[in-house]
Parts: C-alpha cells; structure tokens; sequence
C-alpha cells in the first residue's frame, strides 16, 4: 500500500516538474520574445521586463514571496503551503529555460504561430501542474483571497484578475498584441482543462457519502460551488441515503476528487462530462 503511494506522489511530482518546465520554456521562447501578456504573475512581468528591464523570473519570484506572506495570515496554513512549491520553482526553471535562448532560436516563427505553440506548450504545462495538485502561486493566491472576502466564484476572480492584466498591455504594447494575448490566453485555457481531464468544459458529481454536511461545505466553501442533495433509497441494502449532485468548471475535478476522498474515504462517486450547463447556481 505504501510503495503505490510512494510511486502515485513521485508521478505527481514528475507532473509538476514538467508542467513547470513547459511553461517556463514557453514563457521564454515564445511569449516574452513577443510581448504576448497572457495573465497572472508571469503576465505583469513582461509588461515590467519591457518598461523597467527588469528580469521576468526575478520579478515573479519577488511578488511571489509577497503574495506567499500576505497568504498565510489571509488564507490560513494548509491553502499557502499548497502553492509554497509552485512559487519557489517556477521563477528558478524560468530563469534556467532562459539561459538555452541563445541556443534554441525561432527567430523565423510568425507571430501567429508563436502564439499558436506558445499557448499549447503553455497550456499543457499548466494542466499538468494543476493535474498533479500543486498551483504555480502568484495570482492564484489573489483569486482566493477574491474569492474568500468578495464571495464570487474562483472562475469569475480569474476573469477579474486576468483580465485586468491582458487589458493593461494595451497601454504597453498596443491593441494588435492585446487580441494576440486574449488568443494565447484562450488557447491556453482549453488545453489546460483538455490536459486535467476529458474533453468537456464541466464536470457532473454525483456522490454517496456518510459525510453529506461536510462534503456540501467543502464545495460550497472551499470550492465556491452550488450542489443539490437528493433523498435515495438504495437499490440492495434499501436504506435511505442521500445523494450530493453539483456541476463543477474541468480544473476544479482534482480539488473536488481529493476532496471528497479526505474528508470520507469510504464515499462513492460517479464523474461524468457536463457538455452544456445553463441557469442554477453553476459558476463557470
């Protein structure tokens, strides 16, 4: 039992690695070179690399570390020590990806397919960091801050926090590379839900649990999402059970998974793809 564990945390954490790795070349190669701000920490570091020349994994890992010490007292232990991982590594492979740019030149690529690979190898990259359970910091932390004082859904904090981002390029590096950056942030949205699992948008819970209270709150309070509860009889023992039913955004699959599986190891749940989701309380 301990030796399947062991092996299940070394792939997460080999997940993680490359996930940070693609990000980071992508972010090197493909996205500063063409002053393509997509959003989050890494976004706002171009706009500063362009007008301060300041290093882009210098200034990620220094508002890291503020963001990371504003989270502790803000968010509490157990969320920051989630993303202490993500915020160290991912400026240190940035800056190592870096160092092979005089070595690896795409000098002849279009604009439109550095923005076509840059948001795939991106994509991926933060797919499999999000598949392995860890988070790349930075603006994460501000969503849940977001979403823990102003009660909106982790989804529509990332608009707010992203958006703000991409639309303040405009000022820098005008409206052409502005709609190139909603593209690359687009494109990296989609592989990143295609990558943690599935080709839906949305996922569809149904779960059996002793634990129905608390599981409800962790979806509702840690999650930021509505759920239904049915009254069940079941089919063989014909008892009465209840049945917990909520509709989640892809990327919340694993948080919801892990969830559920710490809180009552012994529930049952079903995972299907939710294609089209519409009206009640769901929060894209």
């Amino acid at each position: 039992m301990s030796s399947n564990f062991s092996k299940k945390n070394i792939i997460r954490v080999l997940y993680f690695i490359l996930g940070i790795f693609l990000f980071s070349f992508s972010f090197n190669f493909f996205l500063l070179p063409n002053n393509l701000v997509f959003g989050g920490v890494s976004g706002v570091s171009i706009i500063f690399n362009k007008l301060f020349d300041i290093n882009a994994s210098l200034f990620v890992f220094i508002v890291n570390m503020i963001l990371l010490l504003i989270s502790f007292p803000v968010l509490g232990k157990k969320k920051s020590l989630a993303t202490i991982c993500g915020s160290i590594l991912l400026p240190i492979i940035m800056e190592l990806t870096s160092l092979l740019t005089p070595y690896i030149v795409f000098d002849e690529m279009e604009l439109f397919m550095s923005v076509l690979v840059g948001g795939i190898v991106a994509g991926t990259g933060v797919g499999l960091v999000y598949r392995s359970g860890f988070t790349t910091g930075g603006t994460d932390i501000i969503n849940q801050i977001i979403h823990k004082y102003i009660k909106i859904s982790m989804g529509k904090a990332m608009l707010i926090t992203d958006g703000l981002i991409v639309t303040s390029s405009i000022f820098v590096f005008g409206v052409t590379k502005f709609l190139y950056a909603i593209v690359v942030l687009y494109i990296m949205t989609v592989m990143t839900d295609r990558v943690i699992l599935g080709v839906g948008k949305s996922k569809a819970f149904y779960i059996v649990t002793e634990k129905t209270q608390e599981v409800k709150k962790y979806i509702i309070d840690t999650l930021g999402h509505g759920v239904t509860i049915f009254d069940a009889v079941g089919g063989y023992s014909k008892e009465n059970q209840k049945v917990i039913f909520c509709v989640i955004p892809t990327r919340d699959y694993f948080y919801l998974k892990e969830g559920i599986s710490k809180i009552d190891k012994d529930s049952f749940f079903v995972v299907t793809d939710a294609y089209e989701v519409s009206g009640g309380e769901y929060k894209q």
